[in-house]
């Protein structure tokens, strides 16, 4: 029997974690999903067990191992969805669930604390971002405050990534990217731990080693082997967040490339020449040493779409045709994405979702075109901010599931006025992570591993009824913005009041 060399790459998403086996020339070898879903105990709150992370893990090796009795792992390269805040004790026990990244805004008052305290221009200056929803920090603050009795016992901090680098390798460490959403206690010019910050923030919390994403972390263990599978004494990357992981995956590292991911959320990842620092968006370290990044996030995308889907009992096939035969502009019908309120640029936790001119005419068809365009809506927002950050944008290329429609990326083309490249290869992060495996082993070249399939490029009549929708997009939240955080207060003491019942 011929063996073939693979690395293994997993990433652990927001709905789902991904697994896949590729070979050195970039081909997909065999590939497997293990679908979940965040819990949300009360507005705001967004959480995941993160034992259910290593199970996974476990469950996709052990799957990919013995159904490619042929295929000899090399190498493991893993990411997952961040920043999250993932406490444990010192036997590496967790003492909570895992608070996920910015789609998680229980931290609100937090921020406006540590905001106060530091100085914004000052955090934004050493760290590379002011304080949103994303950072770590006012997270750690908030379990410090709220629940102290966990804070106390706390004595090790994990994201997805790190966490299944120490069950494979033994080794406690993050990389330089992650690190630096742990804002405001990552020094951003030095690459270092932000100190006297971190040590007010973290308390007993002995914080983690930094590595860069493409350096190896340690190897496989025997107890690590034995759980999954895999061969012992395999080397295993640092790793990263999944919306880098997805940047590395369709080469969009240069400066000027920008990667736009169609997941859960949408994710953009500038890379751009030097550090750029603006409240509205987050600069951030990059994947490999010496890069830099200006990001944004919106904090549902596809989420709105599997909404729909489950209120309306049909499956995505099914209303993506249905959406296909709405015209642009859906019929008349403006949708605000912020079900979970709004990552950047409006930074606005207290935003929720608004479906503006209703009528008894419009289809699940209209609804769910106008969910895709609400997010088009938000890219170009983004887009724009980048620009007047001072980023340059040179190159769109698109990743992620949404990326393999046809309909959606279409319609962000068209409401952006922008080309978006389509790589050969749209599986996202975990192919990226299985890059950087790969790259870590040899001399792998992205370009030659994923080339561009194809350029989605824009249309002229959908274009000039985007242009005339998109001001109202803007408008519409200025005008229901008083009206929805007043809702949004509603919700949460509607919550407080269930939870005092229990």
């Amino acid at each position: 029997m011929t063996t073939t060399t693979v690395t293994l790459g997993v990433d652990i998403g927001t709905s789902s974690t991904k697994g896949v086996l590729v070979d050195p020339t970039g081909t997909l070898v065999a590939a497997t999903t293990r679908s979940h879903r965040p819990q949300r105990p009360r507005p705001g709150h967004v959480e995941m067990d993160a034992e259910l992370w290593w199970g996974e893990f476990v469950d996709i090796a052990k799957e990919l191992v013995s159904t490619n009795p042929d295929c000899a792992i090399a190498a493991v390269g893993v990411s997952g969805m961040g920043p999250c805040v993932l406490l444990t004790d010192e036997h590496d026990r967790p003492l909570r669930p895992a608070i996920l990244y910015g789609v998680d805004t229980r931290a609100t008052d937090q921020i406006a604390q540590l905001t106060k305290r530091y100085g914004q221009d000052v955090i934004l200056q050493r760290c590379g971002s002011a304080l949103t929803s994303q950072a770590v920090g006012p997270k750690l603050a908030w379990v410090a405050q709220e629940e102290p009795e966990v804070f106390t016992r706390a004595r090790r901090l994990y994201m997805p990534s790190s966490w299944l680098v120490r069950h494979l390798t033994g080794e406690y460490v993050l990389d330089q990217h992650s690190a630096s959403q742990c804002t405001p206690m990552y020094d951003a010019a030095a690459g270092t731990w932000l100190q006297p910050w971190a040590d007010e923030l973290a308390g007993g919390i002995e914080l983690p080693a930094l590595k860069w994403s493409d350096a190896v972390a340690g190897t496989i263990t025997a107890n690590a082997a034995a759980q999954t599978g895999l061969p012992e004494g395999v080397p295993v990357l640092t790793g990263t967040i999944d919306a880098w992981a997805e940047q590395v995956s369709v080469g969009a590292v240069r400066p000027g490339d920008l990667m736009l991911m169609y997941g859960t959320t949408m994710f953009l990842v500038l890379t751009v020449d030097q550090p750029l620092h603006d409240v509205s968006l987050w600069g951030t370290a990059g994947v490999f040493a010496g890069t830099h990044c200006l990001a944004g996030g919106m904090a549902t995308s596809g989420a709105i779409t599997g909404w729909l889907a489950d209120l309306t009992g049909a499956d995505h096939a099914t209303l993506m045709a249905e959406a296909s035969q709405s015209a642009p502009g859906s019929t008349g019908l403006l949708t605000l994405p912020y079900f979970a309120g709004e990552r950047t640029p409006i930074m606005d936790p207290d935003a929720r979702g608004v479906v503006a001119g209703l009528t008894l005419g419009h289809t699940r068809g209209d609804l769910y075109r106008s969910a895709l365009e609400a997010t088009a809506f938000g890219v170009r927002h983004n887009l724009e901010a980048f620009e007047a950050a001072g980023g340059r944008i040179d190159r769109i290329v698109a990743v992620g599931g949404g990326a393999q429609q046809d309909v959606w990326p279409q319609i962000v083309t068209d409401v952006t006025g922008r080309e978006q490249v389509i790589p050969s290869v749209t599986i996202g992060a975990a192919y990226g992570d299985a890059y950087l495996a790969a790259r870590a082993l040899g001399s792998a070249d992205i370009d030659q591993w994923n080339p561009p399939a194809g350029t989605c490029r824009p249309q002229s009549a959908p274009q000039t009824t985007y242009d005339r929708l998109y001001p109202l997009y803007r408008d519409l939240y200025l005008a229901s913005r008083d009206v929805v955080h007043a809702l949004t207060r509603f919700q949460h003491d509607a919550s407080d009041a269930s939870h005092q019942e229990d």
